[in-house]
């Protein structure tokens, strides 16, 4: 997983509310083995739409997504965090955000920021004309006319944002620990292991 410390560009001023991870991801596009080429996918249904924002060449390879209330909705499918990120979006900001989604969404490495409505209200003008930059170590989204909103993070995912660390992460910056317990454990009950494991 990648760092996550500052993510600016352009950003897509969707701001619909109540996406819901099958207009995310449509149900066509799960039956994939791999993560790549889902960013084709990716609200196929709103690209569809006449002058939608995803298709305008202004936004091209934005990172950030502005979305409504309640992103992320309905089923609990992964693809939709795979699929923003093979879009090629690293952080989405709404006024709020299904549990599920923003779980998926942080063990991929995507920053999903809520603020509150006013402030989408402000981005989304901004974000017609102009970057807007987001920093996960102060916790504040700006923009170029000193626009400045903070949002709240738990600690542990932004531990994790900030240095790259998914879940296998987690588990590797513990090898030290946990071979310090694996030979412990072989010498207090060597009879759990088994011989190959005894013979290490």
């Amino acid at each position: 997983m990648n760092p996550i410390s500052q993510v600016s560009g352009r950003a897509y001023p969707f701001g619909r509310k109540n996406v819901d991870t099958d207009v995310i991801i449509p149900a066509q596009w799960l039956k994939t083995v791999t993560r790549e080429g889902l960013g084709q996918g990716c609200l196929e249904s709103v690209k569809a739409e006449p002058g939608n924002v995803f298709t305008d060449p202004t936004y091209e390879g934005a990172p950030i997504l502005i979305a409504g209330d309640n992103f992320g909705c309905g089923s609990s499918r992964e693809h939709a965090a795979w699929a923003l990120l093979d879009m090629g979006v690293t952080c989405v900001i709404a006024p709020s955000f299904s549990d599920i989604f923003s779980g998926n969404a942080f063990k991929n490495g995507i920053l999903t920021v809520a603020i509150p409505q006013e402030a989408i209200d402000r981005l989304m003008e901004v974000a017609t004309t102009d970057p807007i930059s987001v920093d996960l170590e102060t916790q504040t989204v700006t923009t170029p006319f000193q626009d400045r909103f903070t949002f709240e993070i738990d600690p542990f995912r932004k531990h994790c944002l900030l240095n790259g660390l998914d879940e296998v992460g987690l588990t590797l910056a513990q090898d030290a620990e946990i071979g310090t317990y694996e030979a412990k454990a072989r010498e207090d009950l060597p009879f759990l292991a088994s011989p190959k494991l005894a013979e290490a």
